[in-house]
C-alpha cells in the first residue's frame, strides 16, 4: 500500500538531499556541453559498474551507427553519481537526459515529476517488447499514477550459496526451500567441517544498502516491518526485534570472522576461498562464483532465499533508465533507453563478449534462451525464480506505506537505515545489545514517521 499524498511530502524531502549532495564533488563533467539541434545526441549519467562499461564500449559501432544518435556517458563511482543524480534531477537542470536509477530512487522521482514517462515510447515500438520484462521489475518501475517510469538494464534478487561438496562430507542436506531456522541448524552442522571454515556469511557491515539489504528481507518474513501502513515506526516491535537478534545470533556463533566489517565483497571472497559454507546475499555474485577462474566453480549449490513467515523473501534491485523530464533530447533518449534494455543488446553482448556478460535479470526470453541457460546452468533459474517471486508492494505480513523489499522507497530511509545499521554493527561485535540497537533505531524511524503522518 502507498501513500496517496505522498508527492508533495517527498519534494520538500528531496530538498534536504539535493543540499546534501551540493557539498559532495563529483569527478568528471556533463557527457556534452549542450544539446544539438537535431537532437542528434543524448548525454547519459551513470554508475561505473562493469555492465555499464560493456555498454559504454559497445555504443558507438552499434547504436550511433544504426541511428545517428552520439551518445555522451558521464560514469562514475555509486556514491558520488547518486550525489549528482540527484542534484540534477531534483533541480531539473536538463544537463542529461538519462541518467542510471534504481528501483529505490524512482519512486519518489516519479513522484516528483522529475521523469519522463515511458508508456508512449513502450506503445509505439513493435520490438521493445514490454511483456518480456519480468513483472516485478515492470511493478517496481511504475508509479503512483501507473505510469512506467523506467526500464531496467539488469535486475537481482537474492538466494542462499552453499558448498555442496562440504554438505556432503558433514552428512546434511539443503532443503530447496529453507526455513531460517533450518539454515541456522545447518551453519552449525558444518561449521568446521573443514579446517578455518565457518558456517556462514552475513553482512554486517554498517550501510542501509550493505547490512540491511538482507537484514531487512529477514526482518520481513519474520513478520517485522520499518513503518506500518499509518507510517508508524516499528523498530522496536517484538517480531523487528526477534529477527535482528536471530541474524545478530547466527553471525555471533556461526558467521565469518570480522562479521562487523564484512559486506557484499568480504563474503563473496569467504565462500570463494572456503572459509564460509554458505551465504546469503545477491542472485548477482554467482556469475563470479562461477567464472572460470573461481575455485569454487562447480562447486556451489544454490537455494530459495530462506522464509519463517512468508512464502518468499528474496529482494529486488535494479539498476534502470529514467529520463529526466526536462532533459533537452527527449526522442533521442527514448531511443537510447528502448535500445540499452532490448533484446537485440543483450544478443550484442553475448556476440561481442560473451553470454556470461549480459546484463541479465529482466527479461523472460533470457531465461528462455539455450544459450544462456548454457552458460548460467548452475543458477539461471534459481535466479528466475528469485526475482518472479519478489514482491515489492507486499514484501511481509501487513500492508506497507511505500514500495520496497529490502528498503523503504523514500528518500529519508538511506540516512536513517544507515545510522541504525552502525548500531546493529556494533551489536554484532558485542559492543550493546540489540535491543539497545533498536531502540535507538526506533527514535531515528519515528521522526521519519512525523514527517509523513502530518
Amino acid at each position: 500500500m502507498r501513500s496517496v499524498n505522498r508527492a508533495s511530502k517527498l519534494t520538500i524531502a528531496m530538498s534536504v538531499g539535493v543540499a546534501a549532495a551540493l557539498g559532495l564533488s563529483a569527478c568528471g563533467g556533463a557527457g556534452g556541453s549542450s544539446a544539438s539541434g537535431g537532437d542528434q545526441e543524448v548525454n547519459v549519467l551513470m554508475v561505473n559498474n562493469p555492465q555499464m562499461i560493456d555498454l559504454q564500449k559497445l555504443t558507438a559501432d552499434s547504436f550511433t551507427k544504426d541511428t545517428g544518435i552520439k551518445v555522451n556517458y558521464t560514469v562514475l563511482p555509486e556514491n558520488d553519481v547518486r550525489a549528482k543524480i540527484s542534484q540534477e534531477f531534483s533541480s531539473q537542470a536538463g544537463q542529461y537526459d538519462v541518467a542510471s536509477l534504481s528501483n529505490y530512487e524512482v519512486p519518489s522521482y516519479s513522484a516528483n515529476g522529475w521523469l519522463t514517462p515511458l508508456d508512449d515510447t513502450v506503445a509505439a515500438s513493435s520490438e521493445f517488447d514490454q511483456s518480456d520484462i519480468l513483472e516485478p521489475m515492470t511493478k517496481a518501475l511504475t508509479g503512483d499514477d501507473g505510469k512506467l517510469y523506467a526500464e531496467p538494464f539488469y535486475g537481482e534478487s537474492s538466494f542462499l550459496m552453499y558448498r555442496k561438496d562440504v554438505f556432503e562430507k558433514a552428512g546434511v542436506t539443503m532443503p530447496e526451500n529453507p526455513t531460517w531456522q533450518e539454515v541456522a541448524d545447518l551453519a552449525a552442522q558444518v561449521d568446521g567441517v573443514e579446517d578455518g571454515m565457518k558456517g556462514i556469511c552475513l553482512r554486517g557491515q554498517p550501510g542501509w544498502g550493505q547490512i540491511f539489504a538482507p537484514l531487512t528481507t529477514v526482518v520481513n518474513t519474520f513478520g517485522g516491518t520499518w513503518f506500518d501502513e499509518n507510517w508508524d515506526a516499528q523498530v522496536d516491535s517484538p517480531e523487528f526485534t526477534e529477527a535482528v537478534d536471530f541474524y545478530v545470533k547466527l553471525v555471533q556463533e556461526h558467521g565469518e570472522s570480522g562479521a562487523p566489517q564484512a559486506g557484499f565483497t568480504e563474503c563473496l571472497n569467504n565462500l570463494q576461498q572456503g572459509k564460509v559454507a554458505m551465504w546469503y546475499d545477491a542472485t548477482s555474485a554467482a556469475g563470479s562464483l562461477e567464472a572460470d577462474d573461481s575455485p569454487v566453480k562447480g562447486k556451489i549449490g544454490y537455494a530459495a532465499a530462506p522464509v519463517v513467515e512468508t512464502d518468499s523473501s528474496g529482494w529486488l534491485y535494479t539498476w534502470a533508465w529514467g529520463i529526466q523530464k526536462a532533459g533537452k533530447n527527449q526522442d533521442a533518449a527514448a531511443k537510447f533507453v528502448e535500445w540499452a534494455s532490448s533484446k537485440e543488446y543483450e544478443e550484442l553482448v553475448a556476440d561481442k563478449i560473451g553470454w556470461s556478460s549480459v546484463p541479465a535479470g529482466k527479461r523472460a526470453s533470457t531465461y528462455d534462451n539455450p544459450d544462456y541457460q548454457a552458460a548460467a546452468a548452475p543458477f539461471y533459474q534459481q535466479t528466475e525464480d528469485a526475482i518472479v517471486n519478489a514482491k515489492v508492494d507486499d514484501p511481509g505480513l501487513q500492508p506497507r506505506p511505500a514500495p520496497g523489499i529490502q528498503f523503504v522507497a523514500v528518500p529519508e530511509f538511506a540516512d536513517m537505515a544507515t545510522q541504525v545499521s552502525q548500531d546493529v554493527s556494533a551489536a554484532i561485535a558485542g559492543q550493546q545489545t540489540v535491543e539497545e540497537a533498536l531502540s535507538t533505531g526506533q527514535g531515528l524511524a519515528e521522526k521519519v514517521s512525523q514527517k509523513y503522518q502530518k
